[in-house]
This record gives C-alpha cells, sequence and structure tokens, in this order.
C-alpha cells in the first residue's frame, strides 16, 4: 500500500487513545496512490468538534460543516490538519449547500456523500475504505461520480466544474454516465458564484492538461454557460485566400493554449481568449471569400475588461490580462525603430514581456506556424537591448538637482521641461547618456 509520515500516524495515535476512529481522507489519499505531493491533510473522525477542540485547545472551528482546523509546528515545520466529524447525506437548498449538517455513525456513510470516487478512499493506516472502487478507477484514468451522478451534480453545481478540473489535472477521461449527467446539468452552473467558478477554471488553466480541460468544458456545455464569448468561436471560420491559418478561431485558441509555454494561469487565460473579438468583427468578401476582423484586438481588450470583472480577477490579474490581449497584435520587423520597441515596451509594460512573448508563441503554433523565426528572435533580442538604454526620464545620467545647480534655475516646470528635451535626444540616439554630454547639451540649451 503506502505509508503515511510519522506526523500524520502520530496524530491518528492521540485520537486512537481517547477512543476514537480517525482516516486520512480524500484528495490526500487520492495523492498518495498516485505518488503525488499532498499539500492539506484532510481527516474524517467519528470525534465531534468540541471533542477535537479538547484534544487540541489551540485548535479553530469557525464553519457550520464541523471542520476543525488544527495548526501544529513538528520539527520547525508549521502543518494545518483539517479534521471533519463524519457527516450524512442532506437536502441542498440552493445547489451549492446542504440545508443541514447531521453527523453519520460511520466512515463509509461519509464516504457516500463525497463527489467523485477518487475522492471517496478512507485511510487508517493500514487499512483503505474504498466501498466505490476509487482506486480502480485511478489505475482506469477515470473520473466517476459517487453513486447517482445527477443527484452529486444537483447537490453541488460546482462539481460540475470541479470533474472537469480532475481530469485535466490528471489527464483522466470522464466516465460516461457522468459524462452524460454533466451534459443534462450544466446549467446549474449558473447558481456558483464567479468567484468559485473563477477558482476552478484557473486550476484547469494551471493544470498539465489545460487545453483538454477547455474542450471537457465546451463538449460538455459548461463553456456556453461561463465563457459564452470563447464558445462562439468555434463557428467563426479563419481559412480564407491570404490568411495563414488553418483552424478556425475556437480551435486555434485552444490550440494556442496548448502551445503556450507559460505555466501562469493569467498568461494562459489571456492566451485562450486572445482572439474572441474575432466572433464580432468577422467580414467575408462575397467576390474574393477573403475573411477579415479589422480591428479584433480593440474588441477584444473590451471584451476581456468584462470577463475580469464577471470572473472577479483582482485588479493586476486584471491589469496583465487586459493588456496581453489588447496588444498581442504586435508587429514583429526588422525595419522597426528602437523608438517603436519603446513605445510597445510602455504599452505592454516590462513585467509582462515574458507573458507576450509566451502568448506569442502560442498564438504561432496555434495557427500551424513554427514556435518562432529569424524576426521573431531578432525581436526578443532587439526588446532586451532597448532596455539597456535609458527608457525614461529617471534613467539619465543626470537630476533635476543637476539641472537646478548647473542652470541656477529654482524649482519648477522648467526643469522637467529640460530633462525631458535631453530624454528625447538620448532616445533618438542623437545624445549619449554621459553626465559630461548631458551636462554640455544642458548648458547649450539654456544659453
Amino acid at each position: 500500500m503506502f505509508t503515511l509520515p510519522q506526523p500524520v500516524l502520530d496524530f491518528m495515535q492521540l485520537f486512537r487513545a481517547k477512543g476514537f476512529q480517525i482516516y486520512v481522507v480524500g484528495g490526500p489519499v487520492r495523492n498518495l496512490l498516485l505518488g503525488l505531493p499532498i499539500d492539506n491533510w484532510d481527516f474524517t473522525t467519528n470525534a465531534t468538534p468540541e471533542h477535537i477542540l479538547a484534544l487540541y485547545p489551540d485548535a479553530f472551528y469557525h464553519n457550520t460543516y464541523g471542520t476543525v482546523t488544527v495548526p501544529l509546528e513538528i520539527q520547525e515545520e508549521n502543518f494545518l490538519f483539517e479534521v471533519t466529524p463524519f457527516r450524512k447525506e442532506a437536502e441542498y437548498h440552493d445547489g451549492r449547500h446542504p440545508s443541514q449538517i447531521e453527523w453519520a455513525s460511520t466512515v463509509e456513510e461519509d464516504l457516500a456523500r463525497r463527489d467523485f470516487t477518487i475522492n471517496a478512499m478512507a485511510f487508517d493506516g493500514e487499512t483503505l475504505i474504498d466501498q466505490f472502487h476509487g482506486r480502480e478507477h485511478l489505475e482506469q484514468k477515470l473520473i466517476v461520480a459517487v453513486g447517482d451522478p445527477n443527484i452529486r451534480f444537483q447537490e453541488d453545481a460546482l462539481r460540475l466544474m470541479r470533474g472537469v478540473r480532475f481530469a485535466a489535472q490528471f489527464g483522466f477521461f470522464i466516465e460516461p454516465n457522468t459524462r452524460a449527467a454533466l451534459e443534462k446539468n450544466a446549467e446549474l452552473i449558473t447558481r456558483i458564484s464567479w468567484e468559485r467558478i473563477r477558482d476552478e477554471l484557473l486550476k484547469i488553466l494551471a493544470s498539465p492538461h489545460p487545453s483538454e480541460g477547455v474542450l471537457f468544458l465546451r463538449n460538455t456545455h459548461l463553456l456556453h454557460f461561463i465563457l459564452p464569448e470563447l464558445d462562439v468561436c468555434f463557428e467563426v471560420p479563419q481559412k480564407s485566400p491570404k490568411r495563414h491559418h488553418i483552424y478556425d478561431v475556437g480551435t486555434h485558441l485552444v490550440q494556442a493554449l496548448k502551445s503556450c509555454p507559460s505555466t501562469d494561469p493569467i498568461t494562459r487565460f489571456a492566451t485562450l481568449i486572445h482572439d474572441i473579438g474575432k466572433a464580432r468583427t468577422f467580414r467575408k468578401d462575397p467576390n474574393t471569400d477573403l475573411i477579415t476582423f479589422y480591428n479584433h484586438e480593440v474588441v477584444g481588450a473590451r471584451q476581456a475588461q468584462e470577463i475580469a470583472k464577471r470572473f472577479r480577477l483582482s485588479k493586476e490579474q486584471s491589469d496583465k490580462f487586459v493588456r496581453l490581449v489588447k496588444y498581442h497584435q504586435f508587429t514583429v520587423s526588422e525595419l522597426q525603430t528602437d523608438k517603436a520597441i519603446r513605445r510597445f515596451i510602455r504599452e505592454v509594460g516590462i513585467e509582462y514581456l515574458d507573458d507576450m512573448m509566451a502568448l506569442r508563441t502560442g498564438d504561432r503554433i496555434g495557427s500551424g506556424a513554427t514556435p518562432t523565426s529569424w524576426r521573431f528572435e531578432l525581436f526578443k533580442k532587439r526588446l532586451e537591448e532597448v532596455q539597456q538604454e535609458p527608457f525614461k526620464v529617471t534613467d539619465l545620467k543626470i537630476t533635476g538637482n543637476d539641472v537646478m545647480q548647473i542652470t541656477k534655475i529654482n524649482p519648477g516646470p522648467q526643469v522637467g521641461i529640460l530633462l525631458n528635451k535631453l530624454f528625447e535626444e538620448v532616445e533618438a540616439g542623437i545624445l549619449k547618456n554621459e553626465k559630461e554630454a548631458l551636462v554640455a547639451r544642458l548648458k547649450e540649451l539654456h544659453s
């Protein structure tokens, strides 16, 4: 089987010494069987919250589900063990939360209320409790609902997203009956808060198989309810004369996501939706069959703002997300001036340049092109070189205090005017960013 870490065994032994049953349950058992790391240890027990608090006075209990969090420091390492009493099935009044909590008497009853069989296993250190064949389904790489999948999803509609997330996370398939129930109950996702949907979507995008996760969302109709702007893109063609694309817009976006080298979920999210503006800007010339998407990046940026707001992205996440979509259609040419490249860097933001290059790489591959080209490599090299030069007034080798001392002028707008003039000439390449040259030119400007 497998062995539990000694701190976990010691923790469980204290419960047993007081006459209680206790099991490691859910995700930790699944990850142990898969050989994956465990971030949080979850336990289930027949001890009540009051019993647990008596065992661990530093524990805290602040929810209606009976979960007690026990903070422990073991060998200078901090642990948070979450312990929940055995619970029974209950009515779910809003498609998300049970209307009442009732304690169960056995671990088997507790496992019967869980979402998927791979999460419905318990381990006491010696015996694996697995009445729903979760271990077998792990070996078969299947996501299977516990019991009737329609009931499971109607109880808690967030399980619709979680099922897809587990498939993307582990590279599993969704068992046919579970998948059919996903499709049938997809509309229930509208009962779930956007914060919860966002968290699951970002986990799907951060998973090892994000593109497969998005296709699962589409094929089970969930995408229609959470990202209709993307869903409609699968009906928008791109193949036409004078165009390099080989896929429809939706398929291109999924392929771009699949090929995006970044592991950051916001960068992947932007890559996934960077061309959604094409659905609204699609035009086809009836005489030439030429397809155009004029200003799709402008329209897409507005849609990205709406999506960021809908998914409750943070201010920083929204800024990055929208910028990547807004400026993804940048020109790559050996004829570009340094000034043009500086402008591009300012628009995108220095902190997001690597993310933008990752998006463009995914975009290229997702269009059927090679991952890079000599022009793209030259462009990336010039991005680095340009950043070595003064990028803003404060990068000059001369300060406002220097200006006032040399020109004998008082603080005021004139100081900024002179500094900006010096910066313009440095940026244009007609003046070196060296203090001696800057001082000489300053004296000329002020004479």
